[in-house]
């Protein structure tokens, strides 16, 4: 997309939110050019907390956002959306300090959209262009992002369970194929893994209708996986909606091997605090260094 984005018409969810299982309605509306994502907690007085990288506070289990003791929860799978989707800039009006987990995936965010249609303005889009190989690597994981032209996205993930193991894709992310081979993996977990978790004050909110849930044998869920790598593509949804804190859309190959949100996050941050590593240009601008290499 050659111009910046945002919807052309007010669309609104509600449900429930994963970790805190608080009961939560938002509303997405139009936002001028410029303006990026930004959330509005309507129950504090319409405190804005943007969709940045600066604002990341916590990075287990989801990504928080928090500006001035203000916290925005579990915001990858709509970040992931909004960013795949095309969507440049909008307001997101929620009521309670949690995005509502829905379906557990981002295809109803991908319906909302749809909905809401798209105006595009005129400024040019800025893309972020990365100058040269950034990685980030601890305990065997590691998500490096190397120069490339368009966004590429390699996902590798490993979980010890007969319906998993390894898994890994490999994709050009485009709105199409976002929508049609990422956007319907739903988050997931393990029942043995579930009480631990509860200790610590996580997932309150999760179903049967919101997660895919495996025991030590096979899926729980009674209509089965949506996909048969449903956990590699789930994974790739959310490293895609870590990303989208960039604030721009990114050109580069993005390698993730095993990683998680801190990872995530960590690799953000390293390529946001260090300029050498990225140029920013306009479609126009790509567009006319391809058409010099393939003259050449």
């Amino acid at each position: 997309m050659r111009f910046e984005s945002t919807v052309q018409r007010p669309v609104e969810a509600s449900g429930v939110g994963l970790h805190s299982g608080v009961a939560v309605k938002i509303r997405i509306l139009p936002a001028p050019p410029s303006t990026g994502i930004v959330f509005v907690r309507t129950d504090l007085d319409n405190f804005q907390v943007p969709a940045s990288w600066r604002y990341v506070a916590k990075v287990s289990y989801a990504t928080s956002l928090m500006r001035q003791g203000v916290l925005i929860s579990t915001t990858e799978h709509l970040l992931s959306v909004f960013y795949s989707m095309g969507i440049d800039n909008a307001y997101v009006e929620i009521d309670n300090l949690e995005v509502p987990i829905l379906d557990g995936s981002g295809r109803p965010f991908v319906d909302l959209l749809r909905s809401a249609g798209v105006r595009t303005y005129r400024r040019r889009r800025r893309f972020m262009r990365v100058r040269r190989p950034v990685t980030v690597q601890a305990s065997g994981k590691r998500i490096t992002i190397l120069p490339a032209d368009r966004f590429l996205l390699t996902c590798d993930v490993f979980f010890d369970h007969p319906q998993v193991g390894r898994q890994s894709l490999e994709m050009e992310v485009t709105p199409e194929r976002y929508a049609a081979d990422l956007a319907p993996a739903r988050t997931f977990g393990f029942d043995y893994e579930l009480d631990q978790m509860r200790n610590m004050g996580l997932i309150r909110g999760a179903t049967l209708d919101n997660a895919v849930c495996f025991d030590r044998r096979q899926v729980m869920n009674p209509e089965g996986l949506r996909f048969p790598d449903e956990c590699c593509r789930h994974k790739a949804l959310d490293l895609i909606g870590d990303l989208a804190l960039i604030g721009r859309p990114l050109l580069g190959h993005v390698i993730a091997e095993r990683a998680g949100h801190a990872m995530h996050a960590a690799l953000v941050a390293r390529l946001m605090t260090d300029p050498s590593l990225y140029e920013i240009v306009s479609f126009d601008q790509l567009a006319m260094r391809v058409a010099a290499a393939l003259v050449s």
